[in-house]
Formats: structure tokens, sequence, C-alpha cells
């Protein structure tokens, strides 16, 4: 007897912690890249990004699929899928990563705005590296918005530029991630 309560003790804490463990979501964020030289700007955006915080934990994840981003010319877009980012081989770029200096869980009830610090490590193209950004969370409404941007060196996730467009490709890329609308997960 003593054998059963224990186990239903045991249950009912699991299930609590279930219940505690908020996560919100999206699978309509924002990924956009920037590049500019002398000769060419080239600029892209992704509209499909899924993300998940888990405000218990304070982590935060996006996933990208490489071929979801739309370019002005249809030839860029091919070059970056086919040649750059070789998107058949390498589908997906990932983030995992944790806001730094939160001790405290992220509340959808607060209504405030924080920028937070951000670690993780983004996987793009079989590499994987550790970025360091800040994000601008905000709640507002039991809702949830967060972006960030930061800069990628090709070089660091072996993206190999011809010689022949070598000027036309910035060896630095400006990222966007805007998170517009996050769900509490059921």
């Amino acid at each position: 007897m003593n054998r059963i309560l224990m186990l239903t003790i045991f249950f009912i804490q699991i299930s609590f912690l279930g219940i505690a463990q908020k996560k919100v979501f999206t699978k309509t964020g924002v990924a956009s890249f920037y590049s500019k030289t002398s000769m060419e700007k080239i600029e892209a955006v992704n509209k499909k990004v899924l993300a998940v915080l888990d405000l218990e934990k304070n982590n935060i994840e996006f996933s990208i699929l490489i071929k979801g981003f739309e370019f002005e010319k249809a030839t860029m877009q091919e070059h970056f899928n086919e040649d750059y980012l070789e998107s058949d081989k390498y589908p997906k770029a990932v983030f995992k990563g944790k806001f730094e200096g939160q001790n405290t869980p992220i509340l959808l009830e607060d209504n405030k705005k924080v920028s937070l610090k951000v670690i993780g490590s983004l996987t793009m193209h079989g590499i994987t590296k550790v970025i360091n950004t800040i994000a601008v969370v905000e709640t507002k409404n039991k809702t949830m918005s967060a972006n960030t941007n930061f800069k990628l060196i090709l070089s660091d996730f072996n993206i190999k530029v011809p010689a022949l467009v070598a000027n036309n490709i910035s060896k630095e890329i400006e990222v966007k991630i805007n998170i517009p609308s996050l769900q509490e997960m059921k």
C-alpha cells in the first residue's frame, strides 16, 4: 500500500512539472540577411521560421529551412541554394541558446520590454559556431515577441565564394531574426 501511495505522489508531481513548464512558439518568424558591396546588394527573407522559447528555463531555439529564403532575383536564389549554402545537403540552420543573466522565468503577464543577452550555438552548412547577441523581448497582453540581429562571417561556416564574384558578396553578412508573435504551447 505504501508503495502505491509513493507511486501516486510521484506521478502527481510529474504531472505538475509538465503543467508548470510554459513554452511559447511560432511557425511564422522572419529571418533576413543583407550583404552590400560596391558592386551589389544582396538580401533575402524567410517568413517561415520555427521558434520555441522555454519560459521556465529561459531557453530559445529556432530552425530555418534554407530553401525558404526568397530573393529579388531568381538567379541569386538558385546560386545561394546550389552553390553557397548547398541546401540539399544542409537543409536548415538551427540555433539553440539561453538568455544569460535572466535568473527568473519570463512571464507573459509582465507587460514589459527588455534587452537580454543571448548566448547559443548556430549550426549552419554543417558547422556549429557560438553566437553572442542581444535580443529584445516584449511581453504584452499575454503574448510575446522577440527580435535580434547579428553578423556572420561566411568563412566561419565554410561557405566558399568563387573568386569570379568575390567582389560582389560581402564576407560578413548581417542577419536579423524577428519573432513577431509567440503563442503558448498546449
